[in-house]
């Protein structure tokens, strides 16, 4: 179990943005210690890195409440997740080929200097 500034640490946010989670339902309530202080479980940093990677793929904040919301309501929602996680999948998929279109326009760009250069 670690306290909120060793879980700060190992997830890559802040205590804040915990906190912040935690507030709007994102995060579980968190289970406290004797005298009140959070202590997260790996159950919570697995969770985390979930909220993380939807967070770092583009999911709106919305989306993943949205998804927190049925995850909490257990099993007879796994339909319904499911279906919000390949939507954003179609929305990710359609996303990289975007992303390499540009990269290859960057690299055509780069190329056109390099010339430039050599000349």
């Amino acid at each position: 179990m670690l306290n909120i500034g060793q879980f700060a640490e190992a997830t890559g946010l802040s205590a804040h943005t915990l906190r912040y989670y935690e507030k709007i339902n994102l995060l579980s309530p968190v289970l406290r210690d004797n005298s009140g202080h959070r202590r997260y479980s790996q159950k919570d940093r697995d969770w985390v890195a979930f909220i993380t990677r939807l967070k770092q793929t583009s999911m709106p904040l919305k989306e993943i409440k949205k998804y927190a919301v049925l995850r909490a309501e257990g099993g007879v929602t796994l339909a319904s997740r499911k279906a919000l996680l390949e939507a954003h999948a179609v929305f990710l998929a359609d996303k990289i080929v975007q992303e390499k279109a540009h990269l290859v326009a960057l690299e055509k760009k780069i190329a056109w200097y390099e010339e430039q250069l050599s000349l």
